[in-house]
């Protein structure tokens, strides 16, 4: 059986069609997808994309949204304040169990520098991103703010896109502790995890 006629385990409509969209675009970039290769991805009738999304654009936009969330719940970003050595297992397993998942997003992403049009979605869905690290920083008492949110979360965006394109899970492992060591550093992580850093220092 070839690759394209085997079912993804999704069900038969809406989702099935979305995780079609992030393998199409594993395999074969934003250009590949098409109407007949993400329905045949998802082994369904290629009008259900009409049906469920009306076109191209916005079977894209929902998946771009399926996928944030899909991400945030898998990741376990909503501990990232822990920042010890099992956050940084849970981090790295999640992604290289759905690498796809990950490098959805980066492509979109390239493709707003062309498609201007899809940098409101993107600035929207990605705030997601960084207001589930804001929570979870402001839960451990930490003294944060829009911006070191942000910043803390372009350091784990980056990383995981080291991660995908060279590997090195050790030292990607390493430097996802070491943020939350440069926090503490700055004084504004006054009650970050002192143990979880003092292991992962040994």
């Amino acid at each position: 059986m070839s690759l394209d006629s085997q079912r993804l385990p999704y069900g038969d409509g809406r989702d099935a069609l979305l995780a079609a969209v992030i393998d199409v675009v594993a395999k074969k970039g934003l250009r590949g997808v098409t109407y007949r290769s993400v329905a045949a991805r998802a082994g369904v009738n290629h009008t259900l994309i009409t049906h469920h999304f009306g076109s191209i654009e916005g079977l894209l936009a929902a998946t771009l949204e399926w996928a944030v969330q899909r991400s945030i719940d898998e990741t376990g970003l909503a501990r990232v304040a822990d920042f010890d050595e099992q956050f940084a297992d849970a981090l790295l397993a999640s992604v290289a169990s759905e690498p796809e998942l990950q490098l959805f997003q980066f492509e979109m992403l390239l493709e707003a520098r062309r498609k201007p049009e899809l940098k409101a979605l993107l600035d929207r869905l990605y705030d997601n991103y960084i207001s589930t690290v804001e929570t979870a920083l402001r839960q451990r008492s930490l003294d944060t703010d829009d911006e070191l949110s942000r910043a803390v979360f372009a350091a784990l965006d980056g990383l995981m896109l080291q991660f995908l394109t060279f590997g090195n899970p050790g030292k990607i492992r390493s430097a996802v502790v070491q943020v939350g060591r440069l926090l503490e550093r700055s004084g504004t992580a006054g009650d970050v995890n002192a143990a979880a850093i003092s292991t992962a220092e040994k």
